[in-house]
């Protein structure tokens, strides 16, 4: 039998960034497992005991003394965790190691308790029959431990055997993800999976923790990757995985997992990988469905709890791994991102943000925590009820602050204001920037000035200020209302330095029309090559190739021509130097005419600015006016 095969944690696909527990276990994860596959003997112990937890939250004894346990384990580890590593040597004192850590080999004397060669046998088979053997013996354990609980409440030693034949039990279900197409339909079909969701609520906490594990590794993503290939069954490994989401949320899935979320005491680490593995879980099944994000948000406390555990002081994997969860159920989800609004999540995301304005993060873990927490921001962004929260809690001067401090929070807080700027709904906030003179930090961005240098932290590209810099700029010219203050103060950055920051606008220009080109002709031997073999070009095609279009440069094109358009428009100095600059690259006024013109029959926005006109109508104007010139 090839227990490696079995016991093989999946491998990531490339390019995967899901999240992943170290994959060698702590001694203290070591000792727990030893705790668990021992506890079967416990009972002929002096010292025997409930392995529930107490009111407080805290198990209500130990099974061995610690002391005890750390002798026998002792305090060295082999490299990789191989149990056999010191053990297996021949006459020259090499060593070999067995290859299986001490948490695999353990998990082999689970089996082997649950039920010694049969267990082994199914698991090597798993066919439909050892699949079905398996989970009877899943289910009598269940049934047992149910009974002698309900004989003995009060009295722990009556049925601590029962909980550890059901501790192995569940563990013995792990493999099945190794052939979904085959054991999740019996997982199903014969009610063990109901069973399994049922026991989220036992009494004993770990029995819990172990339930989450298995329904984590039955929902990733690789489940049966290997065994695919030799399959010959009807069905699909998608098709597996479909019917068990589908039962796991008829089975309230995620209002049970929620709840066991505040159950669980990250104070000790098997709480702390069971809070990682319901995370996980979630993940998962969004994964498979991204549109069950709403269900989730509305039907459980979920987004709460997120927020709480973002505002931890200290860093660590699961802190990392809500802000990551926070920001996939906020893309494209309206509903989602108003219940952050109601739940006063707005104010908190800018107290987490803003531990980052003086200080960066100590290392690669944390930066994502930080770039998510942003993008969870930008998302929320989407919607003008968050733009007037985000105003209220005096975000607007936040990011001109992190843009001052220039720190590794510069680059996200240049793109929070991008998204908050944007827009009818913007109108306020651009007003505020403004105000709180953004626009001195804003240009010292776009003219390309280096920032202060952090030994050990790199600074994002420029290109990504750039573009975020652009569109600020362009949102400050559509939303700042004609001959105010602060319009004017606007203009007049483009007037000083000899019209600097107009050659920058053209060079920027420049270098993406050179993108562009490259793209062009990329799409033109496409076209041919459908064209020559027959094949009609229908429209599917032409959006594809607008936006790789839009992603080579025309994007960076459009924005950067609308601002020349109204920067020309108000004003004769800059129109004249525009012209002349234009003319030096055998260009004119009608090169940008033809951008605008794209853009124009490409908008799909139809909001009103304050002053009633959308965005094709201002469109339609400058290219009036620059038709005019």
């Amino acid at each position: 039998m090839d227990i490696d095969k079995i016991f093989k944690v999946p491998k990531l696909p490339a390019g995967s960034n899901k999240r992943r527990m170290p994959d060698n276990p702590t001694p203290e994860m070591l000792k727990r497992m030893r705790m668990d596959t021992d506890s079967s003997s416990a009972a002929t112990s002096t010292t025997p005991h409930d392995t529930s937890r107490g009111k407080d939250g805290s198990r209500a004894a130990s099974v061995r003394d610690e002391e005890d346990e750390e002798d026998k384990l002792g305090g060295e580890f082999a490299p990789g965790g191989d149990a056999d590593y010191f053990a297996e040597e021949d006459e020259e004192g090499r060593f070999y190691g067995g290859g299986l850590t001490k948490e695999q080999k353990d998990i082999l004397n689970i089996f082997d308790k649950a039920g010694g060669e049969d267990v082994r046998q199914d698991l090597d088979e798993m066919t439909v029959p050892g699949v079905r053997r398996l989970l009877l013996r899943f289910e009598r354990a269940v049934s047992k431990n149910q009974d002698q609980r309900s004989k003995y409440p009060d009295d722990p030693t009556k049925f601590i055997d029962s909980e550890a034949d059901l501790d192995a039990a569940i563990k013995a279900l792990l493999p099945l993800a190794q052939n979904p197409i085959i054991s999740y339909s019996e997982l199903v079909k014969t009610g063990s999976l109901a069973l399994l969701i049922g026991l989220l609520s036992h009494e004993n906490a770990d029995i819990v923790i172990d339930v989450v594990e298995v329904i984590h590794e039955l929902t990733d993503e690789d489940v049966g990757n290997e065994a695919e290939e030799d399959e010959e069954s009807e069905g699909s490994r998608d098709e597996a995985l479909k019917v068990l989401v589908e039962s796991l949320l008829e089975n309230s899935i995620f209002e049970l997992l929620a709840d066991n979320l505040r159950r669980l005491n990250e104070d000790e680490e098997s709480d702390r990988q069971g809070v990682f593995h319901v995370l996980g879980i979630f993940e998962n099944i969004l994964g498979y469905n991204a549109e069950l994000s709403s269900r989730l948000v509305s039907k459980t406390t979920i987004l709460q709890w997120l927020l709480n555990r973002i505002e931890f002081k200290t860093y660590d994997e699961n802190r990392g791994y809500a802000a990551e969860l926070l920001s996939i159920l906020l893309q494209n989800r309206r509903s989602n991102r108003l219940d952050l609004g109601s739940q006063n999540g707005v104010e908190i995301i800018l107290k987490v943000l803003s531990q980052y304005r003086r200080k960066n993060p100590a290392d690669a873990e944390e930066t994502e925590f930080m770039e998510n927490v942003f993008d969870s921001l930008c998302s929320a962004l989407g919607e003008p009820e968050i733009k007037k929260q985000f105003l209220d809690c005096e975000g607007v001067d936040l990011m001109v602050l992190m843009m001052k401090d220039k720190m590794q929070s510069r680059s996200r807080s240049i793109k929070v204001l991008d998204y908050a700027m944007s827009g009818p709904s913007g109108t306020a906030s651009c007003e505020t920037f403004v105000e709180a003179l953004g626009l001195k930090t804003l240009f010292s961005t776009f003219m390309g000035k280096p920032p202060k240098k952090h030994k050990g932290h790199a600074v994002a590209p420029a290109s990504e200020d750039t573009s975020h810099s652009l569109g600020i700029i362009s949102s400050l010219f559509t939303n700042l209302p004609s001959d105010s203050p602060v319009r004017i103060r606007l203009l007049a950055k483009f007037v000083e330095n000899g019209y600097e920051k107009v050659e920058k606008l053209l060079e920027v220009r420049d270098a993406a029309q050179t993108r562009l080109k490259t793209v062009e002709k990329q799409i033109e031997n496409e076209r041919k090559g459908m064209v020559a073999e027959g094949e009609e070009v229908g429209t599917d095609e032409e959006d594809m190739w607008y936006l790789q279009r839009l992603n080579g440069g025309l994007f960076t094109m459009q924005t950067t021509d609308y601002i020349l358009a109204w920067i020309a428009m108000e004003d004769d100095g800059i129109r004249a130097h525009i012209q002349q600059m234009l003319s030096r690259r055998d260009k004119s006024l009608k090169d940008i005419v033809k951008t605008l013109h794209i853009y124009h029959d490409n908008v799909n926005e139809d909001e009103m600015q304050d002053d009633g006109m959308s965005r094709r109508e201002i469109l339609r104007n400058l290219i009036a006016f620059l038709d005019a010139c």
